[in-house]
């Protein structure tokens, strides 16, 4: 029996990945905000993880009760079409999106690692190019678009396994890209990305679809530190190497040293 970690657990590509494993007898540990949206069957740990400090509390709390955990599987988002800050100060979409995610993996490198056969599954994009970085304005205080804060995010996340790889080459970093599925994607949308999520939601595929290709990547992860897959096809990234030490460095600002585990 298996330990699964799952932010983004009770909608969409999380919720049906939840659902797989708890059907197997896995023990599946939900990371999430409304504990009334998760399978009753599933350990539930609440947390905003647009919030660096409940994103911390979880961590906190999934080392303290799981020794092993042998997968994380990263689906938390939020899109917003107008920007918003958290409490914190913190523009959310790059929060949620990245920093949670970039903590999460750091953080639980240990437990990972304790694993046979340890695998970090991240539902984002990628194969984007660099260019979409806003190198000085990651947070996008100006001109923002919902859109590109959200390619933006999927191309972090892309720098982010570049780096993790190098740290912790034992863990199977996999990055997944389940193209257009018809699920409501968390948001708080204006008239017209509303009309395009119905979209998705009319001609995307549907969730058991998009996670047919993800669940045996779970279940033998690839022997590579780092891949990344395209709706089940495999992609190979550009080598950003600098680009993802640069953003490493640059992330140490929103994270305190105590949350770096690396």
């Amino acid at each position: 029996m298996k330990t699964i970690v799952i932010t983004g657990g009770t909608d969409g590509i999380g919720r049906g990945l939840a659902r797989t494993y708890l059907d197997r007898g896995d023990t599946v540990v939900i990371v999430g905000r409304n504990a009334a949206k998760a399978d009753e069957r599933a350990v539930f740990i609440r947390a905003d993880l647009s919030l660096v400090g409940e994103t911390r509390k979880a961590v906190e709390e999934l080392q303290a009760r799981f020794p092993v955990i042998d997968a994380l599987i990263l689906c938390a988002r939020h899109f917003r079409s107008r920007r918003y800050e958290t409490a914190e100060g913190i523009e959310e979409n790059f929060a949620l999106f990245y920093l949670s995610r970039y903590l999460l993996s750091h953080s639980l490198a240990a437990q990972l690692e304790a694993s046979e056969r340890p695998v970090i599954m991240n539902v984002a994009g990628p194969g984007a190019d660099l260019s979409l970085v806003r190198w000085n304005d990651l947070e996008f205080s100006e001109d923002y678009n919902g859109v590109s804060a959200m390619f933006q995010g999927g191309k972090l996340n892309d720098l982010l396994g570049e780096s993790y790889a190098g740290s912790h080459p034992s863990i199977s970093y996999v990055l997944f890209h389940p193209g257009m599925t018809a699920t409501g994607l968390s948001g708080d949308y204006d008239a017209a990305d509303a009309a395009h999520m119905l979209s998705m939601k009319r001609f995307g595929k549907s969730v058991g679809q998009s996670i047919a290709p993800i669940v045996p990547l779970i279940d033998t992860p690839p022997t590579e530190a780092l891949t990344a897959f395209v709706e089940g096809r495999r992609i190979t990234l550009p080598d950003d190497k600098a680009a993802a030490a640069r953003l490493d460095d640059l992330t140490r600002k929103y994270l305190p040293p105590t949350t770096r585990n690396h």
